[in-house]
């Protein structure tokens, strides 16, 4: 137990360490915050000195020294606005040093999501992401203004009020300091036990993003499955859980005030008993008295306040390790030094694939592809059929590099895919998925996705090759008509054309098509698959395909079964061979 605390302990101050590290940047506005805090605390402990000045001018019942009093109240009201201008300049740099924190770090945090690798994606739920890069950094902010505004004047406060108090009297402000440990021990006792509650209170809210955002984004198959109330029963128990421990830490912080009130009582009846028999003796006058009792409030105050910044400290101190955690997940490995750029004229003039002796598998334990070896020649036209899970995804996710392969060699032209820029490969591929997807936007926009400077011309052709213009003109405002994120109400055909146009614009010299007409009526597709057959002539094409009559055409067919090609051939060879192509192929066509 002990060394779970010092771990916890230990890696709070590191979490510690990399806030102050993103803070560093920006140290003049923490300095300039410091010196509008000190003339904050400096402004408002010398506005009771000038109170009990004023108090003493007031002799008796109708004996007041007016003339005495007017200095006093002109002074009065400059040291008020004094303090409410340095307040206010104050929270201007504690805002610009917060924000700007912010944003760095959700702008690294958003570049690094970029650079990692797919099996981070694929390996978590997309809400509980989110939930790092949108609800922690948002604590965080909350944390750290509080922390900057509260803890900055409460530490001054504290110190200026015990010089001002020791130059009124010494004695009485030894009552004060004796009592002080009290509120400290407050402090660390209630920083102990918030810290880990608030950890597993963002874990569980993250939980609970990730549920929303999959029940929301799949509500269809929830209704048709009648998954309701099972989404209902699993949504309880993560809100119970958030619930829990959000008490948890609500309880532990809520202990701070009445605790440090208690002790804010003990201290001003301290120096009231005190300071009433030093008035009687003599020792200081009624004005001093009411100045001390006022500094005594001011002195416990920022205990209270401080003891209650530390909660919500340690609230954005969880929420930033979570957000830390991420950034600390190993990004892609970076291009070799030597890593060609794969220009677009060369893979035209030659564009052949090897892969040789390719291994890999997702889980170290189940092996998937084995010894997987294929030549590919310029401008074939290959087709990926097999079972479902023989690994024919997966064989794309390794060609564009999505991920990389355990052993063997993949090459293009001659050189291997590793020694050449990412950007550069991929840049050489159009890849049209069984899964669409579209941004939030035009249509135009979303067609021109990878071509951002396209024309309106090259819109349309593009457009008009896949037969999706005919729909687009239906459209409210055509190919200026606005979509929401995935489509909107889009039919699941139009998306997939709209996925179609988007590569047609750009023209690669290779092509990955994954299912790419499953969604699209038959005679759409007849006609987007011709498109498709002008678009493949000459270029290196993959094609995925479930149904074996897409592929007739194909150059060479592969057969994968358990992560191995078990034939390849073109179709007449294969169903001549009478082996697992021809069972497929019969299977399909078996009613005709």
């Amino acid at each position: 137990m002990a060394n779970k605390n010092q771990d916890l302990k230990q890696n709070q101050m590191v979490t510690v360490k990399r806030v102050l590290s993103f803070i560093k940047p920006y140290r003049m506005y923490i300095w300039l915050s410091l010196v509008f805090a000190f003339l904050t605390v400096l402004t408002t402990l010398y506005a009771p000195v000038v109170t009990g000045k004023a108090i003493d001018f007031i002799i008796d019942k109708g004996a007041v020294d007016f003339n005495g009093l007017k200095p006093l109240l002109v002074r009065f009201g400059i040291v008020i606005l004094c303090t409410a201008i340095t307040q206010w300049l104050m929270s201007l740099c504690n805002n610009k040093v917060t924000y700007q924190v912010v944003k760095d770090i959700r702008t690294q945090v958003f570049d690094h999501l970029n650079r990692l690798p797919l099996k981070y994606v694929d390996n978590r739920q997309y809400g509980e992401v989110v939930s790092r890069v949108v609800n922690d950094v948002d604590q965080f902010s909350e944390g750290l203004l509080m922390g900057f505004t509260q803890l900055f004047t409460g530490v001054i406060t504290i110190l200026g009020t015990l010089v001002f108090m020791l130059s009124v009297n010494v004695k009485i402000t030894l009552v004060v300091v004796l009592l002080t440990p009290v509120s400290l021990f407050v402090a660390a006792f209630i920083a102990k036990r918030t810290y880990k509650m608030f950890r597993l209170q963002s874990e569980s809210r993250g939980d609970m993003t990730a549920l929303v955002e999959e029940m929301v984004g799949n509500q269809k198959i929830v209704q048709v499955f009648g998954y309701e109330d099972d989404a209902m029963h699993r949504f309880d128990q993560v809100n119970e859980q958030l619930a829990g421990y959000s008490l948890r830490a609500i309880f532990f912080s809520s202990l701070t005030n009445p605790c440090t009130r208690f002790v804010n009582g003990l201290v001003y009846a301290g120096v009231g008993i005190v300071g009433a028999f030093s008035a009687i003796r003599g020792f200081i006058t009624v004005g001093q008295l009411s100045c001390f009792l006022s500094y005594a409030n001011q002195y416990t105050k920022p205990f209270n306040e401080i003891s209650g910044v530390v909660t919500e400290v340690q609230n954005a101190i969880a929420c930033a390790a979570r957000v830390f955690e991420l950034l600390d997940e190993p990004a892609e490995e970076p291009d070799a030094e030597d890593a060609k750029v794969l220009t677009r004229k060369a893979v035209e003039k030659n564009g052949s694939i090897s892969l040789k002796h390719v291994a890999f598998s997702y889980d170290k334990e189940k092996p998937l592809i084995k010894d997987l070896n294929l030549k590919v020649k310029k401008g074939q036209r290959i087709a990926i059929v097999g079972p479902t899970g023989c690994g024919k995804s997966t064989l794309i996710n390794l060609l564009m590099r999505f991920y990389d392969i355990d052993d063997g060699s993949i090459a293009i032209n001659g050189d291997s895919i590793y020694k050449i820029t990412r950007d550069s490969l991929r840049g050489n591929y159009g890849m049209v998925l069984q899964e669409t997807w579209l941004k939030s936007g035009t249509i135009a926009e979303n067609i021109a996705y990878g071509k951002p400077d396209a024309s309106r011309q090259e819109i349309v052709e593009a457009a008009k090759a896949c037969h999706a213009d005919s729909f687009i003109k239906r459209m409210p405002e055509g190919y200026d008509t606005v979509i929401g994120e995935d489509g909107g109400n889009l039919s699941q055909g139009q998306k997939q054309l709209l996925c179609i146009a988007r590569v047609m614009l750009e023209i690669p010299p290779m092509l990955i098509l994954d299912e790419a007409t499953s969604s699209i009526d038959t005679r759409t597709e007849i006609k987007v698959q011709n498109a498709f057959a002008k678009l493949m002539k000459g270029r290196t094409s993959f094609v995925v395909a479930h149904r074996l009559s897409t592929i007739k055409e194909a150059d060479v067919i592969l057969v994968m079964k358990d992560g191995d090609i078990i034939e390849q051939g073109n179709h007449e060879n294969l169903l001549k061979k009478g082996g697992f192509y021809a069972k497929l192929y019969n299977s399909q066509f078996a009613s005709s």
